[in-house]
Protein backbone atom coordinates (compact mmCIF):
# COMPACT_ATOMS: atom_id res chain seq x y z
CA UNK A 1 0.00 0.00 0.00
CA UNK A 2 1.38 3.41 -0.99
CA UNK A 3 1.58 6.18 1.62
CA UNK A 4 -0.80 8.38 -0.40
CA UNK A 5 -3.46 5.64 -0.19
CA UNK A 6 -3.67 6.33 3.55
CA UNK A 7 -4.77 9.96 3.07
CA UNK A 8 -8.39 11.04 3.01
CA UNK A 9 -9.67 12.01 -0.46
CA UNK A 10 -11.93 14.99 -1.01
CA UNK A 11 -14.05 16.45 -3.80
CA UNK A 12 -14.91 19.93 -5.02
CA UNK A 13 -18.10 19.76 -2.91
CA UNK A 14 -15.95 19.36 0.22
CA UNK A 15 -13.55 22.07 -0.97
CA UNK A 16 -16.33 24.66 -1.31
CA UNK A 17 -17.09 24.37 2.42
CA UNK A 18 -13.54 24.98 3.67
CA UNK A 19 -12.29 28.23 5.15
CA UNK A 20 -8.90 29.75 4.37
CA UNK A 21 -7.05 28.88 1.16
CA UNK A 22 -6.62 25.31 -0.03
CA UNK A 23 -5.78 23.36 -3.17
CA UNK A 24 -7.10 19.93 -4.03
CA UNK A 25 -4.89 17.62 -6.11
CA UNK A 26 -6.03 14.09 -6.84
CA UNK A 27 -8.46 14.47 -3.93
CA UNK A 28 -5.70 15.36 -1.44
CA UNK A 29 -6.08 18.67 0.42
CA UNK A 30 -3.10 21.05 0.52
CA UNK A 31 -3.17 24.10 2.81
CA UNK A 32 -2.07 27.39 1.19
CA UNK A 33 -0.62 28.97 4.30
CA UNK A 34 1.32 30.60 5.76
CA UNK A 35 1.26 33.71 3.60
CA UNK A 36 4.17 33.91 1.15
CA UNK A 37 7.12 36.27 1.58
CA UNK A 38 6.99 39.87 0.46
CA UNK A 39 9.52 39.11 -2.29
CA UNK A 40 7.27 36.28 -3.51
CA UNK A 41 4.33 38.67 -3.74
CA UNK A 42 6.43 41.34 -5.46
CA UNK A 43 7.57 38.83 -8.09
CA UNK A 44 3.98 37.68 -8.63
CA UNK A 45 2.80 41.27 -9.12
CA UNK A 46 5.59 42.12 -11.57
CA UNK A 47 5.01 38.91 -13.56
CA UNK A 48 1.31 39.78 -13.83
CA UNK A 49 2.20 43.31 -14.98
CA UNK A 50 4.67 42.07 -17.61
CA UNK A 51 2.23 39.52 -19.02
CA UNK A 52 -0.70 41.94 -18.99
CA UNK A 53 1.14 44.90 -20.53
CA UNK A 54 2.59 42.74 -23.31
CA UNK A 55 -0.49 40.63 -24.03
CA UNK A 56 -1.44 40.87 -27.69
CA UNK A 57 -4.70 38.94 -27.75
CA UNK A 58 -8.32 40.06 -27.54
CA UNK A 59 -9.65 36.80 -26.16
CA UNK A 60 -7.20 36.13 -23.31
CA UNK A 61 -6.77 37.59 -19.82
CA UNK A 62 -4.13 37.47 -17.10
CA UNK A 63 -5.19 36.62 -13.55
CA UNK A 64 -3.35 36.62 -10.23
CA UNK A 65 -3.99 34.29 -7.29
CA UNK A 66 -6.28 33.55 -5.63
CA UNK A 67 -8.32 32.32 -8.61
CA UNK A 68 -9.71 28.81 -8.46
CA UNK A 69 -9.16 26.61 -11.50
CA UNK A 70 -11.52 23.65 -11.08
CA UNK A 71 -9.95 21.00 -13.28
CA UNK A 72 -12.39 18.30 -12.21
CA UNK A 73 -14.14 17.10 -9.07
CA UNK A 74 -10.84 16.04 -7.43
CA UNK A 75 -8.49 18.81 -8.61
CA UNK A 76 -8.74 22.51 -7.74
CA UNK A 77 -5.63 24.69 -7.89
CA UNK A 78 -4.75 28.35 -7.46
CA UNK A 79 -1.70 29.15 -9.61
CA UNK A 80 0.17 32.32 -8.68
CA UNK A 81 -0.35 33.80 -12.17
CA UNK A 82 -2.15 32.44 -15.20
CA UNK A 83 -3.14 33.44 -18.71
CA UNK A 84 -6.42 31.98 -19.89
CA UNK A 85 -8.39 32.30 -23.10
CA UNK A 86 -11.50 30.77 -21.57
CA UNK A 87 -14.63 32.84 -22.05
CA UNK A 88 -16.01 33.46 -18.58
CA UNK A 89 -18.53 35.71 -16.94
CA UNK A 90 -16.55 38.19 -14.81
CA UNK A 91 -18.77 37.21 -11.87
CA UNK A 92 -17.71 33.56 -12.20
CA UNK A 93 -16.04 32.06 -9.16
CA UNK A 94 -13.65 29.76 -11.00
CA UNK A 95 -12.09 28.74 -14.31
CA UNK A 96 -12.61 25.30 -15.86
CA UNK A 97 -10.33 25.09 -18.90
CA UNK A 98 -6.53 24.75 -18.95
CA UNK A 99 -4.78 28.12 -19.02
CA UNK A 100 -2.26 28.78 -21.78
CA UNK A 101 0.37 29.86 -19.24
CA UNK A 102 0.71 28.96 -15.56
CA UNK A 103 3.38 30.53 -13.37
CA UNK A 104 4.24 29.30 -9.92
CA UNK A 105 6.57 31.34 -7.71
CA UNK A 106 8.16 28.93 -5.28
CA UNK A 107 7.77 29.25 -1.52
CA UNK A 108 9.49 27.10 1.06
CA UNK A 109 6.15 25.51 1.91
CA UNK A 110 5.02 24.85 -1.69
CA UNK A 111 8.20 24.24 -3.72
CA UNK A 112 8.11 20.45 -3.68
CA UNK A 113 4.43 20.36 -4.69
CA UNK A 114 5.00 22.95 -7.46
CA UNK A 115 8.01 21.11 -8.89
CA UNK A 116 6.52 17.61 -8.82
CA UNK A 117 2.78 17.21 -8.24
CA UNK A 118 1.65 20.35 -10.05
CA UNK A 119 4.20 19.86 -12.83
CA UNK A 120 2.69 16.44 -13.56
CA UNK A 121 -0.89 17.69 -13.21
CA UNK A 122 -0.39 20.70 -15.52
CA UNK A 123 1.35 18.53 -18.09
CA UNK A 124 -1.46 15.95 -17.95
CA UNK A 125 -4.30 18.47 -18.40
CA UNK A 126 -2.60 20.41 -21.22
CA UNK A 127 -1.25 23.71 -19.87
CA UNK A 128 0.87 24.93 -22.79
CA UNK A 129 3.53 26.81 -20.78
CA UNK A 130 4.59 26.16 -17.20
CA UNK A 131 6.99 28.63 -15.59
CA UNK A 132 8.61 27.95 -12.22
CA UNK A 133 10.38 30.82 -10.46
CA UNK A 134 12.60 30.72 -7.38
CA UNK A 135 12.41 34.27 -5.97
CA UNK A 136 15.27 33.66 -3.52
CA UNK A 137 17.85 32.68 -6.16
CA UNK A 138 16.12 34.61 -8.99
CA UNK A 139 16.29 31.50 -11.17
CA UNK A 140 13.49 30.25 -13.37
CA UNK A 141 12.63 27.55 -15.84
CA UNK A 142 10.15 27.71 -18.69
CA UNK A 143 8.57 24.51 -19.96
CA UNK A 144 6.45 24.13 -23.08
CA UNK A 145 4.08 21.25 -23.76
CA UNK A 146 5.17 19.37 -26.88
CA UNK A 147 3.75 15.96 -27.80
CA UNK A 148 1.99 15.82 -24.40
CA UNK A 149 5.27 16.24 -22.46
CA UNK A 150 6.93 19.31 -20.99
CA UNK A 151 10.22 20.25 -22.56
CA UNK A 152 12.54 22.78 -20.96
CA UNK A 153 12.69 25.81 -23.26
CA UNK A 154 14.76 28.28 -21.25
CA UNK A 155 16.53 28.66 -17.94
CA UNK A 156 17.29 32.20 -16.75
CA UNK A 157 19.16 33.72 -13.81
CA UNK A 158 17.84 37.20 -12.89
CA UNK A 159 17.40 38.44 -16.44
CA UNK A 160 16.32 37.43 -19.90
CA UNK A 161 13.29 37.97 -22.11
CA UNK A 162 10.95 35.17 -23.10
CA UNK A 163 8.28 35.41 -25.80
CA UNK A 164 5.22 33.20 -25.40
CA UNK A 165 3.11 32.44 -28.47
CA UNK A 166 -0.05 30.35 -28.99
CA UNK A 167 -2.78 30.39 -31.61
CA UNK A 168 -2.86 34.04 -32.80
CA UNK A 169 -1.81 35.39 -29.38
CA UNK A 170 1.46 36.39 -27.79
CA UNK A 171 2.97 38.00 -24.72
CA UNK A 172 6.39 38.28 -23.13
CA UNK A 173 8.18 38.66 -19.82
CA UNK A 174 11.35 40.66 -19.28
CA UNK A 175 12.71 38.98 -16.15
CA UNK A 176 15.10 41.84 -15.40
CA UNK A 177 11.99 43.94 -14.68
CA UNK A 178 10.56 41.14 -12.53
CA UNK A 179 13.65 40.96 -10.28
CA UNK A 180 14.47 44.69 -10.11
Amino acid sequence: MAALDLLDRYTYEDYKKWEDRWELIDGIAYAMSPAPSLKHQSVVARIWKELDENLDCDKCKVYISPVDWVIDDRNVVQPDVLVTCEEVDEDAKFLTKPPKIVIEVLSLSTALKDLTTKFTLYEKVGVQYYVVINPKTEELEIFELKNSKYQLQERFKSKGVYNFQWDSCKTQIDFEKVFK
